[in-house]
């Protein structure tokens, strides 16, 4: 599902380059779980953003199915996004003057889904805010609006859903709710679920952990 080749990301840093990612070639299968840990400054979000086609790699492939994405044009890679990829942020990045319910269904509404609106709903009660719809973001709780993220991200069904620090801008008690989410959509979908984390309980679940350390895997 996703394949690595000799992945790295350098940038300039003052006058000097500074490599973020040192080389790595790794395989995730399709359907497993895996967990990025390691300290800040690692090269964890660097290397979850080079899989989503957030970022491109100094050097490298990053294949996603069977594509290369490296070799995609804007337009291409942003369909290929919409259709494989879901991504879920630590600050949720939601549209703040659209209510729960338009936010799920804008990536529906944008790929031209009949359904947007079946599906929207559909996915707010999965994550249990069906009573807040029509809420807007400022009026939702931090866990509430991490979990309109997550419905969001599983708008189109992606085969793919990768998360950076899901539970990290959140108590304890949303935290939980949120990896209890994750990992029933993982077991009940075999969505290929990738997540960087600082959550050692949450990494635990996961069926491979990869530890880095100063852009290595270690």
């Amino acid at each position: 599902m996703i394949e690595l080749r000799n992945v790295s990301k350098t940038v300039t840093s003052g006058t000097e380059p500074l490599t973020i990612l040192h080389p790595l070639t790794t395989t995730i299968p399709k359907g497993q779980f895996v967990a990025i840990v390691g300290p800040s400054g690692s090269g964890k979000s660097t290397l979850l953003g080079l899989l989503a086609g957030l970022d491109a790699p100094s050097s490298g492939s990053v294949i996603i199915d069977g594509v290369d994405i490296t070799a995609l044009g804007e337009d291409a890679l942003a369909k290929l996004r919409g259709e494989k990829i879901g991504f879920v942020f630590q600050f949720f990045h939601l549209i703040p003057s659209l209510t729960a319910f338009e936010n799920v269904a804008v990536p529906l509404e944008i790929r031209g889904a009949p359904n947007a609106a079946t599906r929207a709903r559909a996915l707010l009660e999965e994550v249990g805010l069906t009573g807040r719809a029509h809420h807007y973001p400022s009026q939702l709780s931090g866990g509430e609006q991490q979990r309109v993220a997550l419905a969001r991200a599983l708008a189109n069904d992606p085969p793919i859903l990768l998360a950076d620090e899901p539970t990290g801008n959140l108590d304890t008690s949303n935290g939980r709710h949120i990896m209890d989410l994750l990992t029933s959509i993982h077991r009940s979908t075999h969505t290929t679920l990738v997540l960087v984390t600082h959550d050692a309980e949450l990494a635990a679940l996961a069926d491979v952990r990869i530890s880095m350390r100063d852009g290595r895997v270690v």
